[in-house]
């Protein structure tokens, strides 16, 4: 194939969706000289305005020093097209003479990808990249991006307990995922034994209940004096509600620009400090929201999570010569495999931690979730053991 390749990131930067890009764009120029390669601003956004950057006049010692940076270099988007809107970026990737369109970005994304080739009947080939620190999408064992935002949180949750060591209280971290615990469990992956925290793990595929919750806070503080509890911003209640729109009055509610509840703004976070107030007067607690900060952090790129994104944006072209799809993250035992899998496949659905990853009687990973965790998110530092 060659021609125009159009290529946009959507949705929440990651520290590594710029290597997908770059990944991709230099696959391009290896395989197909002389090709054009596009990158579309902001997104889907950019091809029905006409908005690029041209990728193939770009020296390769420039793209890959942008490969190694967090957020999404082209700019990304949160528009969720339908029917009409897709109709428009598909007239405009005819503008622009496009041949393929690879799509970085998650559920959503790959959704679009599936409207798009659904109604330009073969004539572009349609890629979906995978990009989402939630580690959601579905065929995939993890996800370009998740590496790295588990780093930061795994780091965190290790840092806090230490402190909570000397000064004792109540922590609570609410972390991004949406509606998956894969990055909420990530908070374990560091622990030191079974008296460090988190002491509690509370993910979305399990219900949460306050009672439960300020329980198991009081038995963790009589046992070890303290309490580090992490907290999916997706939590849901017996119901199926989020836990904000049951703690939080419906006029008070924060919503985005489509009027969806804000999970994790501070709503949620006000709520939970109330709760433990009145549940347990008197304790020493704080409850934060990790908030944007593990998705990009310049501190924690993890080597694996970028050379996997590289490749998947690489092997991104070989699947637009094959007409199209979805490039997946397997895992075949031993290593990591990249295989193209039908969009239809990922489009628009959520994969959700395994229930077996979770200790069954308990708020906490099972042998089997910290398995998963540690494969793919080893014990980076060495810490001494405090005395308290």
């Amino acid at each position: 194939m060659s021609g125009t390749f159009v290529i946009a990131q959507g949705g929440g930067p990651t520290a590594v969706i710029n290597q997908t890009m770059v990944g991709a764009a230099l696959e391009v120029r290896r395989k197909h000289p002389g090709a054009r390669v596009l990158g579309s601003l902001h997104g889907v956004r950019g091809i029905r305005d006409g908005n690029y950057v041209d990728l193939s006049a770009i020296p390769e010692a420039q793209l890959r020093l942008i490969a190694g940076t967090p957020s999404a270099a082209l700019g990304s988007t949160r528009d969720k097209p339908d029917a009409a809107y897709c109709e428009l970026v598909l007239k405009g990737l005819q503008k622009a003479g496009a041949d393929a369109f690879i799509y970085i970005g998650g559920n959503d994304t790959s959704g679009t990808q599936q409207i798009l080739t659904d109604a330009a009947g073969g004539k572009i080939a349609f890629v979906h990249a995978p990009k989402t620190i939630d580690n959601d999408l579905e065929e995939n064992d993890h996800v370009p991006g998740f590496i790295s935002a588990a780093e930061f949180v795994a780091g965190a949750f290790l840092s806090v307990d230490l402190d909570f060591r000397a000064l004792p209280g109540i922590y609570v971290a609410i972390v991004m995922g949406r509606h998956a615990g894969f990055l909420t469990a990530a908070s374990a992956a560091w622990r030191l034994d079974g008296d460090s925290g988190p002491h509690l793990v509370y993910v979305p595929e399990r219900a949460f209940s306050t009672k439960r919750f300020i329980d198991d806070v009081r038995a963790t503080l009589d046992r070890h004096k303290r309490c580090i509890v992490a907290v999916s911003e997706g939590v849901s209640t017996a119901d199926g509600k989020a836990l904000v729109e049951s703690l939080v009055p419906p006029e008070r509610l924060e919503r985005d620009q489509h009027g969806n509840v804000k999970l994790s703004g501070s709503d949620l976070t006000a709520a939970l400090e109330h709760a433990l107030a009145e549940g347990l007067p008197g304790k020493r607690a704080r409850v934060d929201a990790l908030g944007y900060m593990p998705r990009g952090y310049v501190g924690a790129i993890n080597a694996v999570d970028a050379k996997e994104a590289f490749d998947a944006g690489a092997f991104a072209v070989t699947v637009a010569g094959e007409g199209g799809g979805s490039v997946a993250v397997t895992y075949g035992g031993e290593k990591t495999v990249l295989k193209k899998v039908p969009l239809k496949n990922v489009a628009g659905k959520t994969r959700h931690m395994p229930e077996d990853f979770m200790q069954a009687d308990a708020n906490h990973l099972s042998e089997k979730g910290m398995s998963y965790l540690k494969r793919l998110v080893p014990q980076k530092y060495q810490v001494g053991k405090p005395f308290v």
